[in-house]
């Protein structure tokens, strides 16, 4: 069988995604897996089901193929001895994304999630060629579509951009086609017979039709949720899968620790979405926001962090000394945790628009990805904003649209933006600045979106309007720290969680605190056990690689709160969290 050719940017990478492991490879490997036999024809994998881990071939062969909800099957590649079937799915136990079948006989060493993940960390050099396989073959994937649900609906419908937005931020394959364009879209328009709020349909892997669904249901319907209770009691339930909670994660769960990621839309936060960093240490090229999130997302998976994405916390309930931490979701599920850090970050700030809400995903966005900047193809936009977030996203949008007018507030940038994209946008023919300047008004229709927006010279009064259907807002964030209103954790006037010498001389819960026989860590809340960190915290550096700091560094004092505790393992009797008692 010839294999079908790959997307350009990884044909050359072919050895990479598709390695041959020698016998030496199988012998090391065979501590971590079950021999198992197939019948020629026998699934070995079927895409939207569980998959049984990584498959590592020693005899026969396996054809691999993609499939869609629509019914179409595409060859990827044929697979024999010495070489292995998975991707990233299979780190964490998600369903197969794609069908695996025997050619003839086939022997095959099957590793579950749990023996595959520590393989890679005991065989380190083998490790690193698998996990660079399980990467790039996602990236293939991604490129392709396979494996994931198919959109239905316009290009600029809400609802698609919003799952669309999901989806690709979640680093989750899907297809996307418009109905205008006629084919199976329209076919499957015309038998569903959708009202325009249940666009877009969404076609799952099995052939279900979702109309229009929310995140977490579409989640659920591809596996990516897990179902049920979480029986699990936890070391560290990290609530943020930002930078600041996924650097926790991965340092905790390296060293030993049971963790548990919590997001309500998709891990990365605000960094997820900037469309290039240059100023993080080690990448002189720059790197999206995307692309170093996502990586910090399969690390983490590699030591056995559990996501729960999308999950969306409630409120935190500490029943006082003696009781364990738990976190309450909106969905009724609850969390119990010996330790919890706060990395929920900021939310995008909203200006005070009457009708800002109603266009919102219509021509109003928070974020610049792909996605949006494909909208602005050839048109004029405008972006509000003077920080480091707001110059990355105009220089991005500036090579898709005709122009990007910049509307500041301040008379100047050098307080809130780095030099160097000052000079960049300054160099740009298609940014225009406007100093001093702020939008009023909003205009558009319920059917068309966002159709025209007035902007005032503050120092002037001078008002104008513009035919403009794209509007970007950066102009900062609050924290998201709602959910912990009434559990005892101290808050500054702004709502940013304060920690460790913020709290004072006598911190709240003072029973609680003479218990643990301590004080507060330097990232730890007036509630023992409860740790804050990243743009969440007060008075903290709000930039990527502080947040990665205040993530890697909270894990000793995580420690530290644990080694107080008669009960140091996850899975046994849990006791006041962090307290001697």
């Amino acid at each position: 069988m010839i294999p079908p050719p790959l997307p350009p940017n990884l044909e050359s990478r072919r050895s990479q995604m598709f390695p041959v492991l020698d016998a030496r490879d199988h012998e090391r490997m065979q501590r971590f897996g079950e021999v198992r036999r197939f019948r020629d024809g026998e699934c070995l994998a079927a895409a939207g089901q569980p998959s049984p881990g990584m498959i590592v071939l020693a005899q026969g062969r396996v054809a691999l193929s993609r499939r869609d909800g629509l019914g179409h099957a595409i060859p990827i590649v044929e697979e024999g001895p010495g070489q292995f079937l998975g991707e990233v799915a299979q780190l964490s136990g998600r369903p197969s994304l794609v069908d695996a079948h025997a050619v003839g006989e086939v022997v095959a060493l099957v590793m579950p999630p749990h023996r595959l993940r520590a393989l890679l960390v005991a065989e380190a050099d083998l490790g690193e060629r698998i996990m660079r396989a399980l990467i790039l073959r996602r990236v293939g994937l991604l490129e392709t579509g396979a494996g994931g649900p198919v959109l239905v609906g316009p290009p600029e419908g809400e609802g698609r951009i919003r799952l669309e937005g999901f989806l690709s931020r979640n680093g989750h394959p899907y297809l996307a086609l418009d109905p205008a364009q006629g084919g199976e879209a329209a076919a499957l328009i015309e038998r569903h017979s959708p009202r325009g709020e249940e666009l877009p349909l969404v076609v799952c892997p099995d052939g279900s039709v979702l109309k229009c669904p929310s995140e977490s249901t579409l989640a659920r319907a591809l596996g990516l949720l897990p179902e049920g209770a979480f029986e699990t009691r936890y070391d560290v339930a990290v609530v943020g899968a930002g930078p600041a909670g996924l650097a926790t994660a991965v340092y905790a769960a390296s060293e030993g620790l049971r963790v548990l990621v919590l997001d309500q839309r998709a891990f990365g936060g605000q960094a997820g979405a900037s469309s290039r960093i240059e100023n993080y240490l080690g990448f002189p090229t720059g790197i999206t926001g995307q692309a170093l999130t996502a990586r910090a997302y399969v690390q983490a998976q590699k030591f056995g962090v559990e996501m729960a994405i999308p999950a969306e916390v409630s409120s935190l309930r500490c029943a006082g000394p003696g009781a364990p931490l738990t976190l309450e979701l909106t969905d009724g599920r609850t969390v119990r945790t010996r330790t919890v850090v706060v990395a929920s970050g900021a939310r995008y700030r909203r200006p005070a628009l009457a009708n800002l809400t109603r266009f919102e995903g219509r021509g109003v966005f928070y974020w610049a990805s792909p996605i949006e900047a494909r909208m602005c193809d050839g048109e004029e936009v405008v972006l509000v904003g003077g920080g480091n977030s707001a110059g990355q996203a105009a220089v991005f949008l500036a090579n898709h649209a005709r122009r990007v007018r910049v509307l500041v507030r301040g008379r100047k940038l050098a307080a809130s933006m780095s030099s160097y994209l000052i000079e960049r946008l300054a160099a740009s023919p298609r940014i225009e600045w406007m100093m001093e300047t702020e939008v009023v008004e909003l205009a558009g229709s319920e059917e068309r979106g966002l159709r025209s927006v007035r902007w005032r010279h503050r120092p002037s009064g001078r008002e104008e309007e513009h035919d403009v259907r794209h509007l970007f807002l950066f102009i900062g964030a609050d924290p998201a720290t709602e959910w912990l209103e009434g559990c005892g954790v101290a808050l500054d006037a702004k709502g940013f969680v304060r920690t460790g010498g913020m709290l004072g001389e006598e911190p709240l819960h003072a029973e609680a605190w003479e218990a643990t026989g301590r004080s507060p860590f330097a990232f730890e809340t007036s509630l023992p056990g409860v740790f804050a960190i990243g743009d969440a915290r007060s008075d903290s550096v709000k930039r990527v690689g502080a947040a990665i700091g205040e993530g890697a560094a909270v894990v000793a004092q995580i420690h530290a709160c644990l080694a107080s505790s008669p009960t140091h393992v996850a899975t046994g009797p849990l006791a006041s969290p962090c307290s001697t008692a």
